[in-house]
C-alpha cells in the first residue's frame, strides 16, 4: 500500500476516540499504536502549540468514519 492510498483511506476513528478520533484514525492508517500519536500531539501542544493547530486542521479535513 502506497503513501497516497494511506492518505486516501485515512478517516477519523469511530471506536478509538477520546475527543474527535483523530489519533485513533492516524493509528489505524499508519499501523502505529495510538498512544504514540497522542503523545506527539501533547508534546507539540506543550512546545509551541503546533499540536493544537494540527489537531484542529485534521479535525476539519479528515473525513468522519463510515456509518456503522
Amino acid at each position: 500500500m502506497g503513501f497516497n492510498d494511506t492518505l486516501n483511506g485515512m478517516r477519523r476513528s469511530n471506536t478509538d476516540r477520546i475527543v474527535f478520533g483523530i489519533c485513533g484514525g492516524l493509528a489505524q492508517a499508519t499501523g502505529t499504536p495510538v498512544w504514540i500519536w497522542r503523545a506527539a500531539f501533547v508534546l507539540l501542544a506543550i512546545f509551541g502549540g503546533a499540536g493544537v493547530v494540527t489537531y484542529l486542521v485534521l479535525w476539519i479535513f479528515m473525513p468522519p468514519p463510515p456509518p456503522a
